[in-house]
This record gives structure tokens, C-alpha cells and sequence, in this order.
């Protein structure tokens, strides 16, 4: 019986977690880094290769298909404006909690400090990233130099001789931008250029309004273009696909990589990691758990004056436990559609045009989770995120939630773009690969629930009846 690919992954994670360790014991590090490591490194590159027209050309048409919008009024705007509020909260959420527990603080400081270090020569040696993302160069100081030699032997990456005069340039240098500067980043000059770049703002700010340039044109122009984009959308979904099958390997070359480059030759490293992967854990599913049973329940009472969650959550259970166990918000749009039509009472008319886009626009738990990781990842590599560069990470998680694929591991093709938006290394989401399976299984069940508290909420503004009949919850 051939295993599911999920549990392929999970196979090949944990296949490159074991070597990796064994490795470091053995003193093969410079072996992993030099012959393994670099297929990880391609499919890193796969991810981005895909991850940026996937976002563009999924918001081109998620935009353009919202055609109904228009014709409906009301309903579209309702709808939209709760998906787009409980997205932001669901972010907010996320880095509140992610701020206030600190998991990525969680390792020793020795180890955090390497991480540190590492990163910097990333820095240097990666095109189009000109400086740390906070401005600092820790690896400039006397006591860390021996540290950054060592490093970089390991890296292969060389050290220039002017590299510590380079990063006081650097720390000088930061700062100066005005009040509105931000706005004037979000709109490219050149749409090339910010593809190029992975520049994701200005990615989304283009797909949007290109989007709704569709809308307002002739249907016999617009449509051709529409069908143009909607092809290339779903080649690019395929091309997702085909790369995932061979992702098990990929991923054990990735962990291998990722582990010889933190760890080196000292096992003792790796355990630290995994503790602070344990604190990003619950801080995620704390901040799941929030989003479930206190915004939902509390949006719901006051948009609806009733207090009905928790009929809601038996009538939503059966789409819940399917979208636990496929983790697709796609896979699981029927169940939720039968759910909130035959159990809640909403109309055929209003879920079947807000539950679609939802399982499109709507993604509460991985924008949630996004925000953690993006934070995890900077606080372990030592890297202090400002206000806006957080506020950044809102943005960019909310608007790119726009273009996330209704499929199983969306979320790591959303993190490549949430990650090099910011100027950090993609090739970070190996390190919290290790843990996403069980992560990704509740986040969908938190995405598929919005969904349904949306589409519930809209229903009642609309004058629906919602749960009239008592036998099908008992049923449910």
C-alpha cells in the first residue's frame, strides 16, 4: 500500500533530523553541507520559483472572480470586510502572543548567538539582502569574530577583510525614512523589479488592482485576460504539486542541511532547537484555541445578539473532523457547505457564494500561524524586529492569505514569501517543517470554522433563520 505523501514527509523529516544528529556526532557536517545540503537549496528555490506567480496570479483571480460582488451588493461587501477583520485579528493575535511568550528565546544564548552569526554571512552572501534586517552586525564585534571564522568555514562562505568597517557603515546608515514611506514602498515603480525581488507588497498591491481592472473592463476584453490568468493559476497549482511529490527527499536533504549548519559538530545544539520548536508549538495552538473559542464566540454574540456557538460547534463537527484530517480547506468546502445549509439553516444562495471565497480569501489560522513563525524564527537568530517591521508581517501575511492554496502545506509556500518580504533566509522554514504536519491538520479546522462563522454571520444580517431545528444539531 503506498503511504500517504504526508506521511512521506513526516518519514523524510524525521530521516533527516536522525541523520543529521548522527552526522554531528560523527563529525560529518562539512559531508551533509557539501552534498546533501544543496538539494535542499533547490527545493527552497522551487518554492520560490513557485510561490511568487502562485500568489499573483491566485489574487488576479480571486479578485476578478469576485464579478458577484457588484451584482450582490451587501452580501459582497459583508462578507469581505469579516473576512478581512477577523484575518487581521487573527495576525495581531498571533504576534501579541508570540511577543509576549518569547519561544524563540527559549534556547541557550550561545546558541541563539551562532544562529545569529550565521545569518549575517547569509547576509552577505546573498544577492539583493543588503543588510541584517535590524541593522546590526553582531559578528563586527571582537569577541564573535572567532565565532563568524568558524562559521563561515563551515558555510564556505568567505569573510572580507573590510566586513566589520561594512557593518558600522551599516548600523550609521539606519533609519531616515519618512512617516509615509511605507506607502510610497507598497506601490512598484517597476512590477518586474518587485517579482525579481520577492518584493510581496508590492506583488499583492499589483495583482489586486489589476484585479480589479478586470472587473471594470468590457467582459469581451477582460475575458480573455481572465481565462489567460485563471490557466496559469491552475499551471502553477500543478507545478505545486508535482514538486511536493518528490518533497520527502527534498525535505530530508533540507532538515539535514538546516541541523549541520545550526548544530556543526555538536549534538548538543540540536536539543536546543527542539526546545524552542516546543515553545512555538503551544504558542501556536494557544493562539489557535484563542481564535476558536473566545473571537469566534465573541463575533458571533455580537453580530448576532445570540448566543448560539456552541449549537454551531456541533453542527460544524463533522466539516471540522474532515478538515482535521485532510488539511485542505478545498477538500473539505463540501462537507462545510452541507454542514451550514442542512444544520445551521443559511441559504443556498448566501453559502454558496461566501463559503467559495472563503476557503480562497479567508485563512485565520495560517495568517495566525505565519506571524508566529516569522517571529519565532527572528527571535531565534537573535534578530529584533521593530513595530513596523512587524506591522509588515501583518500586511503581508493578511493580503498574500489572498493567494494561499486551499491544500495542505499552503502555509509553507505562504512563509517562503512572508520571509523573504522581510530580507530573511527562506530556507528558515525547515526548521519549523519538523513540527507542521499536526500544526497544519488544526489551522485548517481554524480556517474552515471562519469560514462558517462568516458565512453564518452574513446570513443572519441577510434576515436567515439560523438554527431552527434542534433534531439536526442533536443529529450533528
Amino acid at each position: 500500500m503506498k503511504l500517504p505523501l504526508h506521511v512521506r514527509i513526516l518519514i523524510g523529516m524525521g530521516a533527516g533530523v536522525l541523520w543529521a544528529l548522527l552526522s554531528s556526532y560523527m563529525g560529518w557536517s562539512r559531508f551533509n553541507l557539501d552534498w546533501i545540503d544543496p538539494f535542499g537549496k533547490i527545493f527552497i528555490n522551487l518554492l520560490k520559483l513557485t510561490a511568487v506567480p502562485l500568489v499573483l496570479f491566485s489574487i488576479i483571480t480571486g479578485v476578478a472572480g469576485m464579478g458577484e460582488v457588484r451584482r450582490l451588493g451587501k452580501l459582497g461587501i459583508r462578507t469581505l470586510l469579516l473576512y478581512l477583520i477577523t484575518t487581521v485579528m487573527a495576525v495581531s493575535i498571533g504576534l501579541a502572543l508570540v511577543n509576549l511568550i518569547q519561544p524563540g528565546a527559549w534556547g541557550h544564548d550561545t546558541e541563539r548567538l551562532a544562529n545569529r552569526v550565521d545569518y549575517e554571512l547569509w547576509v552577505q552572501s546573498t544577492p539583493g539582502v543588503d543588510k541584517p534586517l535590524d541593522g546590526l552586525c553582531v559578528s563586527c564585534e571582537p569577541a564573535n569574530r572567532s565565532l563568524r571564522d568558524s562559521l563561515a568555514e563551515v558555510r564556505g562562505t568567505a569573510v572580507p577583510n573590510d566586513w566589520s568597517k561594512a557593518g558600522e557603515e551599516l548600523v550609521k546608515g539606519k533609519g531616515g525614512s519618512g512617516p509615509l514611506q511605507f506607502l510610497v514602498d507598497l506601490v512598484p515603480g517597476n512590477i518586474f523589479s518587485a517579482l525579481a525581488e520577492m518584493q510581496m507588497l508590492q506583488v499583492i498591491f499589483f495583482a489586486i488592482l489589476f484585479g480589479v481592472m478586470l472587473l471594470l473592463v468590457k467582459p469581451e476584453h477582460g475575458g480573455p485576460v481572465n481565462a489567460v490568468m485563471n490557466g496559469l493559476n491552475e499551471v502553477f497549482m500543478k507545478l505545486v504539486d508535482v514538486i511536493m511529490l518528490a518533497a520527502p527527499w527534498f525535505v530530508f536533504a533540507l532538515m539535514t542541511g538546516v541541523v549541520a549548519r545550526m548544530a556543526g559538530d555538536n549534538p548538543a545544539s540540536v536539543l536546543e532547537l527542539f526546545k524552542g520548536l516546543a515553545g512555538y508549538a503551544l504558542t501556536v495552538v494557544l493562539g489557535l484555541a484563542i481564535i476558536l473559542f473566545v473571537i469566534y464566540p465573541l463575533l458571533m454574540s455580537l453580530l448576532m445578539r445570540r448566543n448560539v456557538y456552541m449549537h454551531f460547534l456541533r453542527a460544524m463537527s463533522p466539516a471540522q473532523l474532515l478538515a482535521f484530517s485532510t488539511s485542505s480547506s478545498a477538500a473539505t468546502l463540501p462537507a462545510t457547505i452541507r454542514c451550514v445549509e442542512e444544520n445551521i439553516g443559511v441559504s443556498k444562495a448566501t453559502a454558496s457564494f461566501v463559503l467559495p471565497v472563503g476557503a480562497t480569501v479567508n485563512m485565520d489560522g495560517t495568517s495566525l500561524l505565519q506571524a508566529v513563525a516569522v517571529v519565532f524564527l527572528a527571535q531565534l537568530h537573535m534578530v529584533d524586529l521593530s513595530f513596523a517591521q512587524q506591522l509588515t508581517i501583518v500586511l503581508t501575511a493578511t493580503l498574500a492569505s489572498i493567494g494561499a492554496a486551499a491544500i495542505p502545506s499552503a502555509g509553507l509556500m505562504l512563509m517562503v514569501v512572508v520571509l523573504a518580504s522581510l530580507g530573511l533566509d527562506p530556507a528558515w522554514v525547515a526548521i519549523i517543517f519538523t513540527i507542521d504536519r499536526p500544526l497544519d491538520m488544526m489551522r485548517t479546522v481554524v480556517n474552515v470554522t471562519g469560514d462558517a462563522v462568516v458565512c453564518s454571520v452574513v446570513a443572519h444580517s441577510q434576515g436567515e433563520k439560523l438554527f431552527q431545528d434542534p433534531e439536526k444539531l442533536r443529529a450533528a
